[in-house]
């Protein structure tokens, strides 16, 4: 948080070899553990440029969580989900566009499943993978899909918006800045004003 990225990652690269040694001896009480760390180590490998590494340790973070939620879904599906996020991000950075859509496509396949059981807790994260899926599909040109999706995600942080502005306010209007953008390249300008219009609306209400 401090711009310290070099000592950040010294730090959780220490806790990973920690929890590696921890996990060989006692897997069922350490891998969620090193599967976090693993998570945090891939983003700050990511924050200095190292993709390829990075992209190697959420990797290893995905596999174990995949293990895990095999085992026991209900408590580490959403940990799955969120470290699928991740290396799409890290895919798309080395630009393996298919990968990245593929490791998205599963997030949001996982979420919507848990926000169809406990909205309350899921549905933010359903709106956010669905607005990186929008952005990997627009990467590979695929625009009425990615507006499909974006449209979903808007759809979602309205709601969640309009009951609670302050905490969801800002999330709203990412995506609706990502609306826009999608609807004037696709011509429709009169639709991406109106997400503009929105946008600059729930900022005043923040």
């Amino acid at each position: 948080d401090l711009g310290r990225r070099e000592e950040a990652l010294a730090a959780i690269e220490e806790a990973v070899t920690a929890y590696r040694d921890l996990a060989r001896a006692r897997p069922d009480a350490f891998l969620p553990d090193l599967a976090m760390s693993l998570n945090n180590q891939s983003s700050r490998l990511s924050e200095l440029g190292r993709r390829e590494e990075a992209l190697a340790a959420i990797e290893e973070a995905v596999t174990a969580y995949r293990d895990l939620a095999r085992a026991r879904p209900d408590a580490f599906l959403p940990d799955l989900a969120m470290s699928l996020n991740n290396q799409s991000s890290r895919l798309s950075e080395l630009g393996r566009r298919e990968e990245a859509l593929a490791a998205i496509e599963e997030a949001v396949t996982a979420y919507r499943d848990l926000a169809r059981a406990r909205p309350d807790a899921f549905l933010p994260d359903l709106a956010m993978s669905l607005n990186n899926q929008s952005s990997r599909l627009s990467e590979l040109g695929r625009r009425e899909e990615a507006l499909a999706a974006i449209e979903e995600a808007v759809t979602i942080r309205r709601d969640l918006a309009r009951a609670r502005p302050r905490l969801f306010g800002s999330a709203l209007c990412r995506s609706l800045g990502h609306l826009a953008g999608l609807l004037s390249a696709l011509g429709k300008n009169t639709e991406a004003e109106a997400a503009r219009v929105e946008a600059a609306s729930v900022r005043r209400t923040m």
